[in-house]
């Protein structure tokens, strides 16, 4: 495929812009998903984020409803709805009423939050040390180090949503495929009666199922003949095997009948690559903050990111989602994407960026859609 033949996709998580609000953040949404479809951009995505200062995106149904009320005819959805956060019977509904009033446009990525997984992570356990490779020029880094992180946050978010640490954490295959049973209007109560529900049932809603590892989520959207959108942007090191274990588990369903793989990437784009790398400056930081349990801090400027002093380990545990940002002019930033593309054989690519100032958010895609797409 050539490169204009890659859709081009956006996932936002609704920064809250500096000195600003999350009003002022939920508002800049609006606008860049209004540009993105201007530029020509496939599909719109937000993310799912609790209890962090720094983005406005905790309600994914809901922005998504709005977005899809702002705009005309790109494609709107999740990326993703965190199960069990959300109930699959309520996202089911939430998605499907979205989707009566705006049919053809609605995409409702499923993720996962596994809170004994976190914590366990987070207190002693980590990734698997791999070798940092370059595959046809796509960086795969060494997983980063596991950092000593505050887990208040964490321990705080499972109170609040009711998790129960004393019980197993629920079957997330068997909660898709509740979500694919509302929507087929298949679902049965445990005494085997129907039930339907409403207005998930029937509901022009397209599941996707996202994952950073070659674990579950591979695996469920595989057996279950879903897309999946394999994370590069934030878990770099094992997007390749992350695709060849879904494509090993691909069935063909009612919804596909061969896989189908986007992947994502952090990028900072703008008119030369020396204002790009100024743009991008804070970004260390920002993944610092999150990692070490902080959460998505409010974004830094350029100056603010320079006048920083970084530890050794600092740098270390950020060090594969730094070398992973692509950053640059439009035709800089666009040669890494077809890297990515050709190296993964993905269907589609999605791009995440963060910058201090939303008008260089803005331009940043509109920059690299005009050279991906090949407008004049």
């Amino acid at each position: 495929m050539t490169q204009s033949s890659i859709p081009l996709s956006v996932l936002d998580l609704s920064p809250v812009p500096a000195g600003g609000t999350a009003a002022d953040a939920l508002r800049n949404t609006i606008d860049l998903a209004q540009a993105a479809e201007r530029s020509g951009f496939h599909r719109y995505w937000v993310a799912e984020h609790h209890l962090a200062e720094g983005v406005a995106s905790s309600v994914p149904g809901v922005l998504v409803a709005l977005i899809a009320g702002a705009t005309d005819r790109i494609r709107v959805g999740s990326g993703a709805v965190l199960l069990p956060n959300l109930a699959p019977l309520v996202a089911a509904e939430q998605f499907g009423a979205i989707a009566a009033l705006h049919p053809g446009r609605v995409d409702l990525g499923l993720g996962r939050f596994d809170l004994h997984r976190v914590l366990s992570r987070r207190s002693g356990g980590g990734p698997p040390q791999v070798p940092e490779r370059v595959v046809d020029g796509v960086l795969l880094p060494k997983p980063q180090p596991k950092m000593v992180a505050d887990t208040t946050a964490y321990a705080a978010l499972g109170q609040l949503l009711g998790y129960r640490l004393d019980e197993p954490p629920l079957d997330y295959a068997a909660q898709i495929a509740d979500v694919l049973a509302f929507l087929r209007g298949t679902y049965t109560a445990p005494n085997g009666k129907p039930l339907h529900v409403l207005p998930a049932e029937g509901a022009d809603v397209q599941v996707w199922v996202l994952g950073s590892t070659p674990g579950e989520s591979a695996r469920t959207a595989g057996q279950a003949g879903l897309p999946l959108a394999a994370s590069y942007h934030v878990a770099p090191t094992f997007v390749l095997e992350t695709v060849a274990a879904y494509r090993e588990a691909f069935r063909p369903s009612e919804w596909l009948a061969e896989p189908y793989v986007m992947v994502s990437a952090d990028v900072v784009v703008a008119d030369d690559d020396e204002t790009a790398r100024e743009l991008a400056a804070p970004y260390g930081k920002w993944v610092l903050d999150i990692r070490s349990g902080k959460g998505a801090t409010p974004y830094l400027t350029p100056a603010e990111a320079k006048a920083l002093e970084w530890t050794d380990e600092e740098r270390a545990a950020v060090a594969d989602r730094v070398a992973t940002q692509f950053v640059g002019s439009p035709a800089t930033v666009a040669e890494r994407l077809h890297a990515l593309t050709r190296v993964t054989g993905a269907n589609e690519l999605v791009v995440t960026t963060i910058t201090s100032e939303h008008t260089d958010r803005v331009r940043s895609h509109e920059l690299l859609a005009k050279h991906w797409l090949g407008q004049k």
